[in-house]
């Protein structure tokens, strides 16, 4: 099993920049790939990004594409997610996801273990 715990979020300006991190417990980490996903109030849960276990294949949902970054550090049990040129439709809660295969895909029943969240506002 793995334990996620994110952290980073908060209020920034519309064309700002946040990094998210998500701490990962557990042996196993290295061999997860990792998601990010977001809400906003009264929507769905939708992709972000994903990245393999090693780092070698990334997926970025095509509103988040040039703008956002999704890496990882296996040494750390870390994952990053650097967003850039932020948007008032990015407030959101943030979530971190795991998914034991190592494979990343964009749908949300991939991943098992999931974060409790960090909120990010982007204020107009």
């Amino acid at each position: 099993q793995v334990q996620l715990v994110e952290s980073g979020g908060g209020l920034v300006q519309a064309g700002g920049s946040l990094r998210l991190s998500c701490a990962a417990s557990g042996r196993t980490f290295t061999r997860y790939a990792m998601g990010w996903f977001r809400q906003a109030p009264g929507k769905e849960r939708e992709f972000v990004a994903a990245i393999s276990w090693s780092g070698g294949t990334i997926y970025y949902a095509d509103s988040m594409k040039g703008r956002f970054t999704i890496s990882r550090d296996n040494a750390k049990k870390l994952v990053y997610l650097q967003m850039n040129s932020l948007k008032p439709e990015g407030t959101a809660v943030y979530y971190c996801a795991a998914d034991s295969r190592g494979v990343p895909g964009t749908g949300r029943g991939r991943y098992a273990y999931w974060g409790q969240g960090t909120q990010v506002t982007v204020s107009s």
